[in-house]
C-alpha cells in the first residue's frame, strides 16, 4: 500500500480515539516525504529508516520520539496486513544526557525586556509590545508557550487577575492567578487596541499579529531567538541548545523556589501548590524544573545559616533534594491516581466557589508575588 496514504489512515485512526496526535503525525508525514510520497510501504529499507532517525547531527532525545512514532505506525500496519515486518533498528542507541535548561538571571531578564523595543531591523508581523507582554506572561506565570498563545480574550479576567488555560498538555483546564504587576502589563497591552481578526466571539485571540491573527508558536519562538541574539544572551556552558523560550518556565520555577527560601517559607509544603499552578499531573514532574543555581544553593533552607562552611552548606542542600525525591516517590502513586481520574484540575471554575479552592488560592497568591514589571526587573 502507498506509504503516504497508509500514514494518513493511521493518523485518522489515532485521532478518532480522542488523541491530538499532532507531533507524531508531523513526524510520520516527514518520514513519508523523506522516503518518497509515491513509495510503497513494502519498499522501505532499514537504511532509510536509520538515516531518518539519526538526522543530520548527533543522536538526541528526538531519536526516541521519532522511533516511538514509527513503532506505533508499523504495529498498526503489521496488525492489518499492510506490512510483514518492521524495518526499525533492533539495537537502541545509548540514551543521550537530559537537556540542561538555561536559567535566566535577573539582569538577563531586564536585557530581554529592553531588547523587545529595539530588536527589529525590519518591520515584522509581531509588534514589540506583543513580544514584551508575552515574555512577561511566560516568566510571570510559568505557562507553556502553547498555553500562552492559545489564550482567548474570554480566558483573561483582568479584573479578577485570573487566566483560564483550556485543554492543556494533559487535556485539562486550570485557572492561573497572577499578581498586580502582570495585571498592569496585560491591561496596557489590551488597551492599545487590536485590528479585528478572522474570528469573533469567545474565540478572539488575546495575543495577535499586526494583521489580527493569532500568534503562532513558531513565530514566537523565532522572534524570541532574535531578541536573545540582540540582547547578547547566549550560553557558554557547552549546552547543545541556546537559551530557549521554554526556559522561561524553568526560570519561573527556580526563581520562585529561591524567593521562598529567602522568605523563610516552608518549601516542602508549598511545592504541591507550585505543581498545581504549573499544570503538572504529578508532583514528580515539578522536579524537572528545579535546576541547581548558585542563588538557590546560597538561599536553600537551613544551609544558609552555616556561614563559611561551604561544604556543609552544599551537603545540606543535596540532602534536601534527596529528601524531596524520596517524598515525591512516596506520593507518586496517590497523586497520579488523583490527577488522572479527574478531567479538570482543582483550579477549574466549577470548584471556584468552594471553600477549599478559596483557601488554596489564598495560599498560592499569599506566597507567590510575581515581580514582572519593568521596574522590578
Amino acid at each position: 500500500m502507498n506509504l503516504k496514504q497508509l500514514i494518513e489512515q493511521y493518523v485518522a485512526f489515532r485521532q478518532s480515539l480522542g488523541e491530538r496526535f499532532k507531533t507524531n503525525a508531523a513526524i510520520l508525514r516527514a518520514f513519508a516525504r523523506v522516503i518518497g510520497e509515491v513509495a510503497d510501504i513494502a519498499d522501505v529499507r532499514v537504511e532509510q529508516v536509520s538515516a531518518f532517525l539519526v538526522g543530520a547531527g548527533p543522536i538526541t532525545r528526538t531519536w526516541r520520539v521519532k522511533y516511538d512514532a514509527l513503532l506505533g505506525f508499523y504495529r498498526y500496519a503489521i496488525s492489518r496486513g499492510y506490512a510483514v515486518a518492521s524495518p526499525l533498528p533492533a539495537v537502541m542507541p545509548k540514551r543521550p544526557l537530559s537537556l540542561i535548561p538555561y536559567i535566566y538571571s535577573q539582569d538577563e531578564l531586564r536585557r530581554l525586556l529592553q531588547a523587545t523595543d529595539s530588536y527589529q531591523r525590519l518591520r515584522s508581523c509581531m509588534e514589540p509590545v506583543t513580544v514584551r507582554t508575552l515574555v512577561l506572561l511566560l516568566y510571570g506565570t510559568g505557562l507553556r508557550c502553547r498555553e500562552a498563545v492559545g489564550l482567548n480574550r474570554a480566558d483573561v479576567d483582568l479584573e479578577g487577575s485570573l487566566l483560564t488555560v483550556r485543554q492543556t498538555k494533559f487535556f485539562k483546564t486550570r485557572l492561573v492567578p497572577f499578581g498586580p504587576s502582570l495585571a498592569q502589563a496585560l491591561h496596557q497591552y489590551i488597551a492599545r487596541g487590536q485590528r479585528p481578526g478572522p474570528v469573533s466571539g469567545d474565540q478572539v485571540p488575546f495575543f495577535t499579529t499586526r494583521e489580527g491573527a493569532r500568534v503562532s508558536q513558531e513565530t514566537l519562538k523565532g522572534t524570541f531567538r532574535r531578541v536573545c541574539n540582540h540582547a547578547g544572551i547566549r550560553r557558554h556552558d557547552g549546552g547543545r541548545y541556546q537559551p530557549r523560550l521554554h526556559d522561561l518556565r524553568h526560570t519561573f520555577a527556580v526563581h520562585r523556589l529561591t524567593s521562598w527560601y529567602r522568605q523563610g517559607a516552608d518549601v516542602q509544603r508549598l511545592l504541591p501548590l507550585l505543581s498545581v499552578y504549573m499544570g503538572h499531573v504529578c508532583l514528580e514532574a515539578t522536579q524537572v524544573y528545579l535546576s541547581m543555581t548558585p542563588e538557590l544553593l546560597h538561599e536553600a533552607g537551613p544551609a544558609r545559616t552555616l556561614g563559611k562552611h561551604g561544604k556543609l552548606r552544599y551537603c545540606a542542600l543535596i540532602g534536601l533534594f534527596v529528601r524531596f525525591s524520596v517524598w515525591l516517590q512516596s506520593r507518586r502513586r496517590m497523586e497520579n491516581q488523583r490527577w488522572r481520574t479527574s478531567k479538570i484540575s482543582p483550579w477549574t471554575k466549577s470548584s471556584r466557589t468552594s471553600m477549599s479552592w478559596r483557601i488554596l488560592a489564598q495560599q498560592l497568591i499569599g506566597n507567590i508575588h510575581w515581580s514582572v514589571s519593568s521596574s522590578s526587573l
